[in-house]
């Protein structure tokens, strides 16, 4: 049999989640799980970790197919590799004509537009049950393994150790007490005006000086790392001077994925908006606080349902909204969560 195939091209946090989706088919088929996704961080993320086969990227599913490259070469790879079951996970079904024009034909594509959410349902939860969904036309076809918890789970491979280990040397960081912040998430880096309407994940800067503050004078050896993006430095920076205290690291500028990953699994702590990173350090058995803005934390909790982190929610006029959290709110949280 063609070893499954998986469709989601989602943000780095939706990849994160689908791992558990990843997971339980490789553990139902025996074969490593080809993947379809999009964005340049999606190979460093997914590639090292087990049960992952080859991983095809695409830069766009929107662009008319005769006119896109990208989408015309998955195409090829796709009818090389030959038909055999998918999971098209994208709910706008956007991309979902490629696996036609691949030839896999739609009895052999589950597709999760078909498997509507259940009340309360965390997105973990919803890969579980797509994981024992069956193509009609695959039969016979192996049983659904043993139901496991709805959780993401990352391990770091001694590659991604030593990348790490060269990374903190090179910034003399190595042997410090490391504490993360993510300020930034996708919306920040959409035009000039970080607080607009748009921009749901938006903490204000002087926040997060002052929960900065507060963890400096609770571990004022710890070296605090601001973590994103190169164009989520100009945003980290504002924030360090907002702090005004020593120990400050904005590493926005240089912070590759096999670098990111083993810097959250060895951190004391994380304190983020509700993103990309967030989901990781959960899966990584990080102690993490987490903001959210207009988004379900049932839905979308940080690494799957009933995840240890702390998650914070705010109210302004009455309707969800980050600019309800106080930072006392997120300085208490953080004390809370950080046995280690």
């Amino acid at each position: 049999m063609v070893r499954p195939l998986l469709m989601r091209c989602g943000a780095f946090g939706d990849m994160v989640l689908v791992t558990v989706l990843i997971e339980q088919l490789h553990a139902r088929f025996g074969e490593p799980v080809d993947v379809i996704a999009s964005g340049g961080w999606a190979r460093p993320l997914l590639a090292p970790r087990r049960g992952v086969g080859e991983i095809h990227v695409l830069k766009s599913r929107r662009t008319p197919y005769w006119l896109d490259r990208d989408q015309q070469r998955l195409v090829q790879q796709l009818r090389a590799r030959g038909s055999g079951p998918a999971w098209y996970c994208d709910g706008g079904g956007h991309g979902r004509a490629l696996l036609s024009r691949a030839g896999i034909a739609d009895d052999l594509v589950c597709d999760v537009r078909n498997l509507p959410w259940l009340p309360g349902e965390h997105t973990a939860e919803r890969w579980l049950r797509m994981a024992a969904l069956t193509p009609a036309a695959l039969s016979p076809a192996p049983p659904p393994p043993p139901p496991r918890a709805a959780q993401a789970r990352l391990e770091i491979t001694a590659q991604e150790t030593a990348a790490c280990d060269a990374w903190l040397a090179r910034r003399r960081l190595a042997g410090r007490t490391l504490v993360a912040f993510q300020a930034g998430n996708k919306r920040t880096m959409r035009g000039l005006v970080r607080r607009r309407a748009s921009n749901t994940k938006y903490w204000p800067e002087a926040r997060w000086g002052e929960v900065i503050r507060a963890v400096h004078a609770a571990l004022p050896e710890a070296a605090l790392l601001l973590l994103g993006v190169p164009e989520e430095f100009a945003l980290n920076a504002d924030i360090a001077a907002a702090a005004g205290v020593s120990g400050v690291h904005n590493v926005a500028d240089d912070l590759p994925i096999p670098v990111l990953l083993p810097l959250l699994a060895r951190s004391h702590s994380l304190i983020t908006v509700d993103t990309g990173p967030a989901h990781a350090a959960v899966a990584l058995g990080c102690p993490t606080v987490t903001l959210f803005g207009v988004a379900d934390p049932r839905r979308f909790r940080p690494g799957g349902a009933n995840t240890a982190t702390v998650v914070l929610t705010g109210e302004v006029a009455g309707r969800p909204d980050i600019l309800g959290i106080q930072p006392g709110e997120v300085i208490a949280a953080w004390r809370g969560v950080c046995p280690r």
